[in-house]
């Protein structure tokens, strides 16, 4: 079995470096969250091929700052820096709740999920659909998360306060031209 990727907090880790980052800042209205993902993504260039992966995994990381870490509350704000190249997409998003304080209880529910997917115990597996709170809704399941640990290939990492996520996706080099021995 590979190593089991887990959510870990670090607000010193260099994923946080704002430096030439873009900024928005937004009210925490569930209505609107495509619509602020979409002003986010329009900076995004065009050689990104997977621009629709990162507009839902944008999105869902919104969702998230809005519905758990604001709670809805128009008066919170949800603060977006983030920064796109064709080899990179680079975001830090922050809310103003107290944070997401459930993550070794969410690491150790998704090693029990991969263990048994790995182990091919369908059985058990039944037991780690959905990773609940004693907060969560019926529409919640932490599913997000575990997408998110597998896109965000260069980084997911939280703040110390764990109101704040900085993720990096890396993109491969494409070469343009004639390949030259050796090369």
């Amino acid at each position: 079995m590979n190593p089991v990727k887990e959510l870990r907090a670090d607000g010193s880790d260099p994923l946080f470096d704002k430096t030439n980052m873009l900024y928005k800042e937004f009210p925490s209205d569930f209505r609107q969250i495509r619509y602020f993902t979409l002003l986010i993504v329009q900076s995004a260039p065009l050689e990104i091929k997977e621009i629709n992966l990162l507009e839902q995994q944008i999105s869902e990381i919104i969702k998230n700052a809005v519905k758990h870490g604001n709670n809805c509350d128009l008066n919170k704000k949800v603060h977006v820096w983030y920064s796109f190249s064709s080899t990179h997409a680079h975001l830090i998003v922050e809310d103003e709740g107290s944070g997401f304080q459930d993550i070794e209880k969410w690491n150790d529910f998704n090693k029990k999920r991969l263990q048994c997917l790995y182990e091919q115990d369908f059985e058990n597996l039944g037991n780690y659909v959905s990773f609940r709170t004693m907060s969560s809704d019926d529409m919640d399941g932490g599913n997000a998360l575990f997408a998110a640990l597998e896109y965000w290939n260069g980084g997911f990492v939280y703040n110390d306060k764990k109101n704040g996520v900085a993720m990096l996706k890396k993109y491969p080099q494409r070469r343009h031209g004639i390949a030259i021995d050796g090369e």
